[in-house]
């Protein structure tokens, strides 16, 4: 008599769209702080108050430096492939004119991801900054306000970006160079 064959335990991996029918169906509470990252529920943190206001700072600068040549949008999903859909802190977003009404926006309408990260550093760095890679996000801002240190993440590969560059004083995202930035006005006092 031969043994039965063993086999590893597996994920089960939901994909976006399981995903929004836990939401309908009230397995994801409505106030639930999660993040669907490769097919996993993850929970995320609420927002403390010193990450609020960079965040809301990041909003208010982007959104008079860009005017109308781009979408600034905070804390909505970004649809990658089948089984993500993070909510990065803010996106600059290609301009439409119906505000992406239809659908999320996806990878090839990012121009500019930022993440602002307190308790959430390794996070955003080990998990979420690979994702943006694998999908093309052509540059991540990763602000990190344990240490007021800011990084640019540019040139995505398959697992990760090929430079990683510090930020200081006056900056601009790549694709929208006349964008210009002060970081020293996005942290707290």
């Amino acid at each position: 008599m031969s043994a039965p064959a063993r086999h590893a335990p597996r994920r089960h991996l939901h994909s976006v769209a399981d995903y929004y029918r836990m939401a309908e169906a009230g397995i994801l509470a409505r106030e639930a702080h999660v993040e669907l990252i490769d097919g996993e529920i993850i929970d995320t943190a609420p927002m403390g108050s010193r990450h609020a206001i960079v965040v809301d700072r990041l909003v208010h600068l982007f959104k008079r430096a860009v005017g109308d040549r781009a979408w600034v949008r905070s804390q909505n999903p970004i649809r990658l492939g089948d089984f993500s859909e993070p909510e990065p802190d803010l996106a600059l977003l290609r301009w439409r004119d119906d505000f992406y009404a239809a659908a999320h926006p996806a990878a090839n309408d990012v121009l500019l991801i930022v993440e602002v990260a307190d308790s959430s550093l390794q996070y955003d760095r080990d998990i979420k900054l690979p994702l943006y890679a694998r999908h093309g996000i052509p540059e991540v801002w990763l602000i990190d306000l344990d240490s007021n240190r800011a990084e640019r993440f540019i040139t995505p590969g398959k697992e990760a970006y090929g430079e990683c560059l510090e930020l200081s004083g006056t900056v601009a995202p790549i694709l929208l160079p006349d964008c210009r930035i002060e970081l020293p006005k996005l942290l707290p006092g």
